[in-house]
């Protein structure tokens, strides 16, 4: 299975204008229905005045959800557009947001379908785009004579270790790459003793 996805690093912006409407994009790196629900919130306060703050996300590369919003804008005239920039760029944990600015003349249906799209891409441009491996977390319990054994494949494998515990009973914590889970939980559980568990 392919472990690794793209997403952005850092908040970015992108503009476009038409016939006095401003249409300004925000893209977000965003991993839970929770950090979705702030963006929203600070955005309209610092847009309080807009008319729209349409939006799109798409999150969790594994069991994929997406969600698009047009925010009293014509049905699939915004909220698509911007969602699907995010599957043309190949984006996850990625929410981009559009705040228009109404100018007084209507765009009509290809054009808000144009303006969302063309600031959407503009934003992402404009984003630093990152590759992140998908990982899972996996813990270790050993005791204290086994270090030595479990501290070579640990070192070995390269495996990074997000927590630990060391007493007589000691106990770590592995954030495990997809492709190379099996590889190193089958080594680690060779050892007497060492118990290897999916958190």
């Amino acid at each position: 299975m392919e472990d690794i996805y793209k997403t952005i690093e850092n908040p970015s912006e992108g503009y476009y204008k038409e016939k006095g409407s401003k249409f300004i994009a925000r893209a977000y790196h965003v991993e839970t229905s929770e950090e979705i629900k702030e963006v929203l919130l600070k955005l309209r306060k610092e847009f309080y005045d807009a008319r729209h703050h349409c939006y799109a996300w798409r999150i969790d590369v594994r069991d994929e959800k997406t969600r698009s919003n047009d925010d009293g804008e014509p049905s699939g005239t915004a909220g698509k557009p911007i969602l699907n920039q995010l599957f043309s760029f190949d984006l996850f944990d990625v929410m981009v947001v559009v705040i228009r600015y109404f100018g007084g003349t209507k765009l009509g249906v290809s054009g808000l379908i144009n303006a969302y799209k063309v600031a959407t891409h503009d934003a992402l441009e404009n984003a630093v785009i990152v590759e992140k491996e998908i990982r899972d977390l996996y813990q270790v319990d050993f005791e204290y004579p086994l270090m030595n054994s479990v501290m070579r494949i640990i070192k070995e494998d390269n495996l990074p270790v997000v927590g630990q515990h060391f007493d007589n009973q000691c106990s770590m914590k592995l954030a495990l790459r997809l492709s190379t889970i099996d590889k190193s939980t089958n080594r680690l559980n060779k050892i007497q003793g060492v118990k290897v568990k999916k958190l």
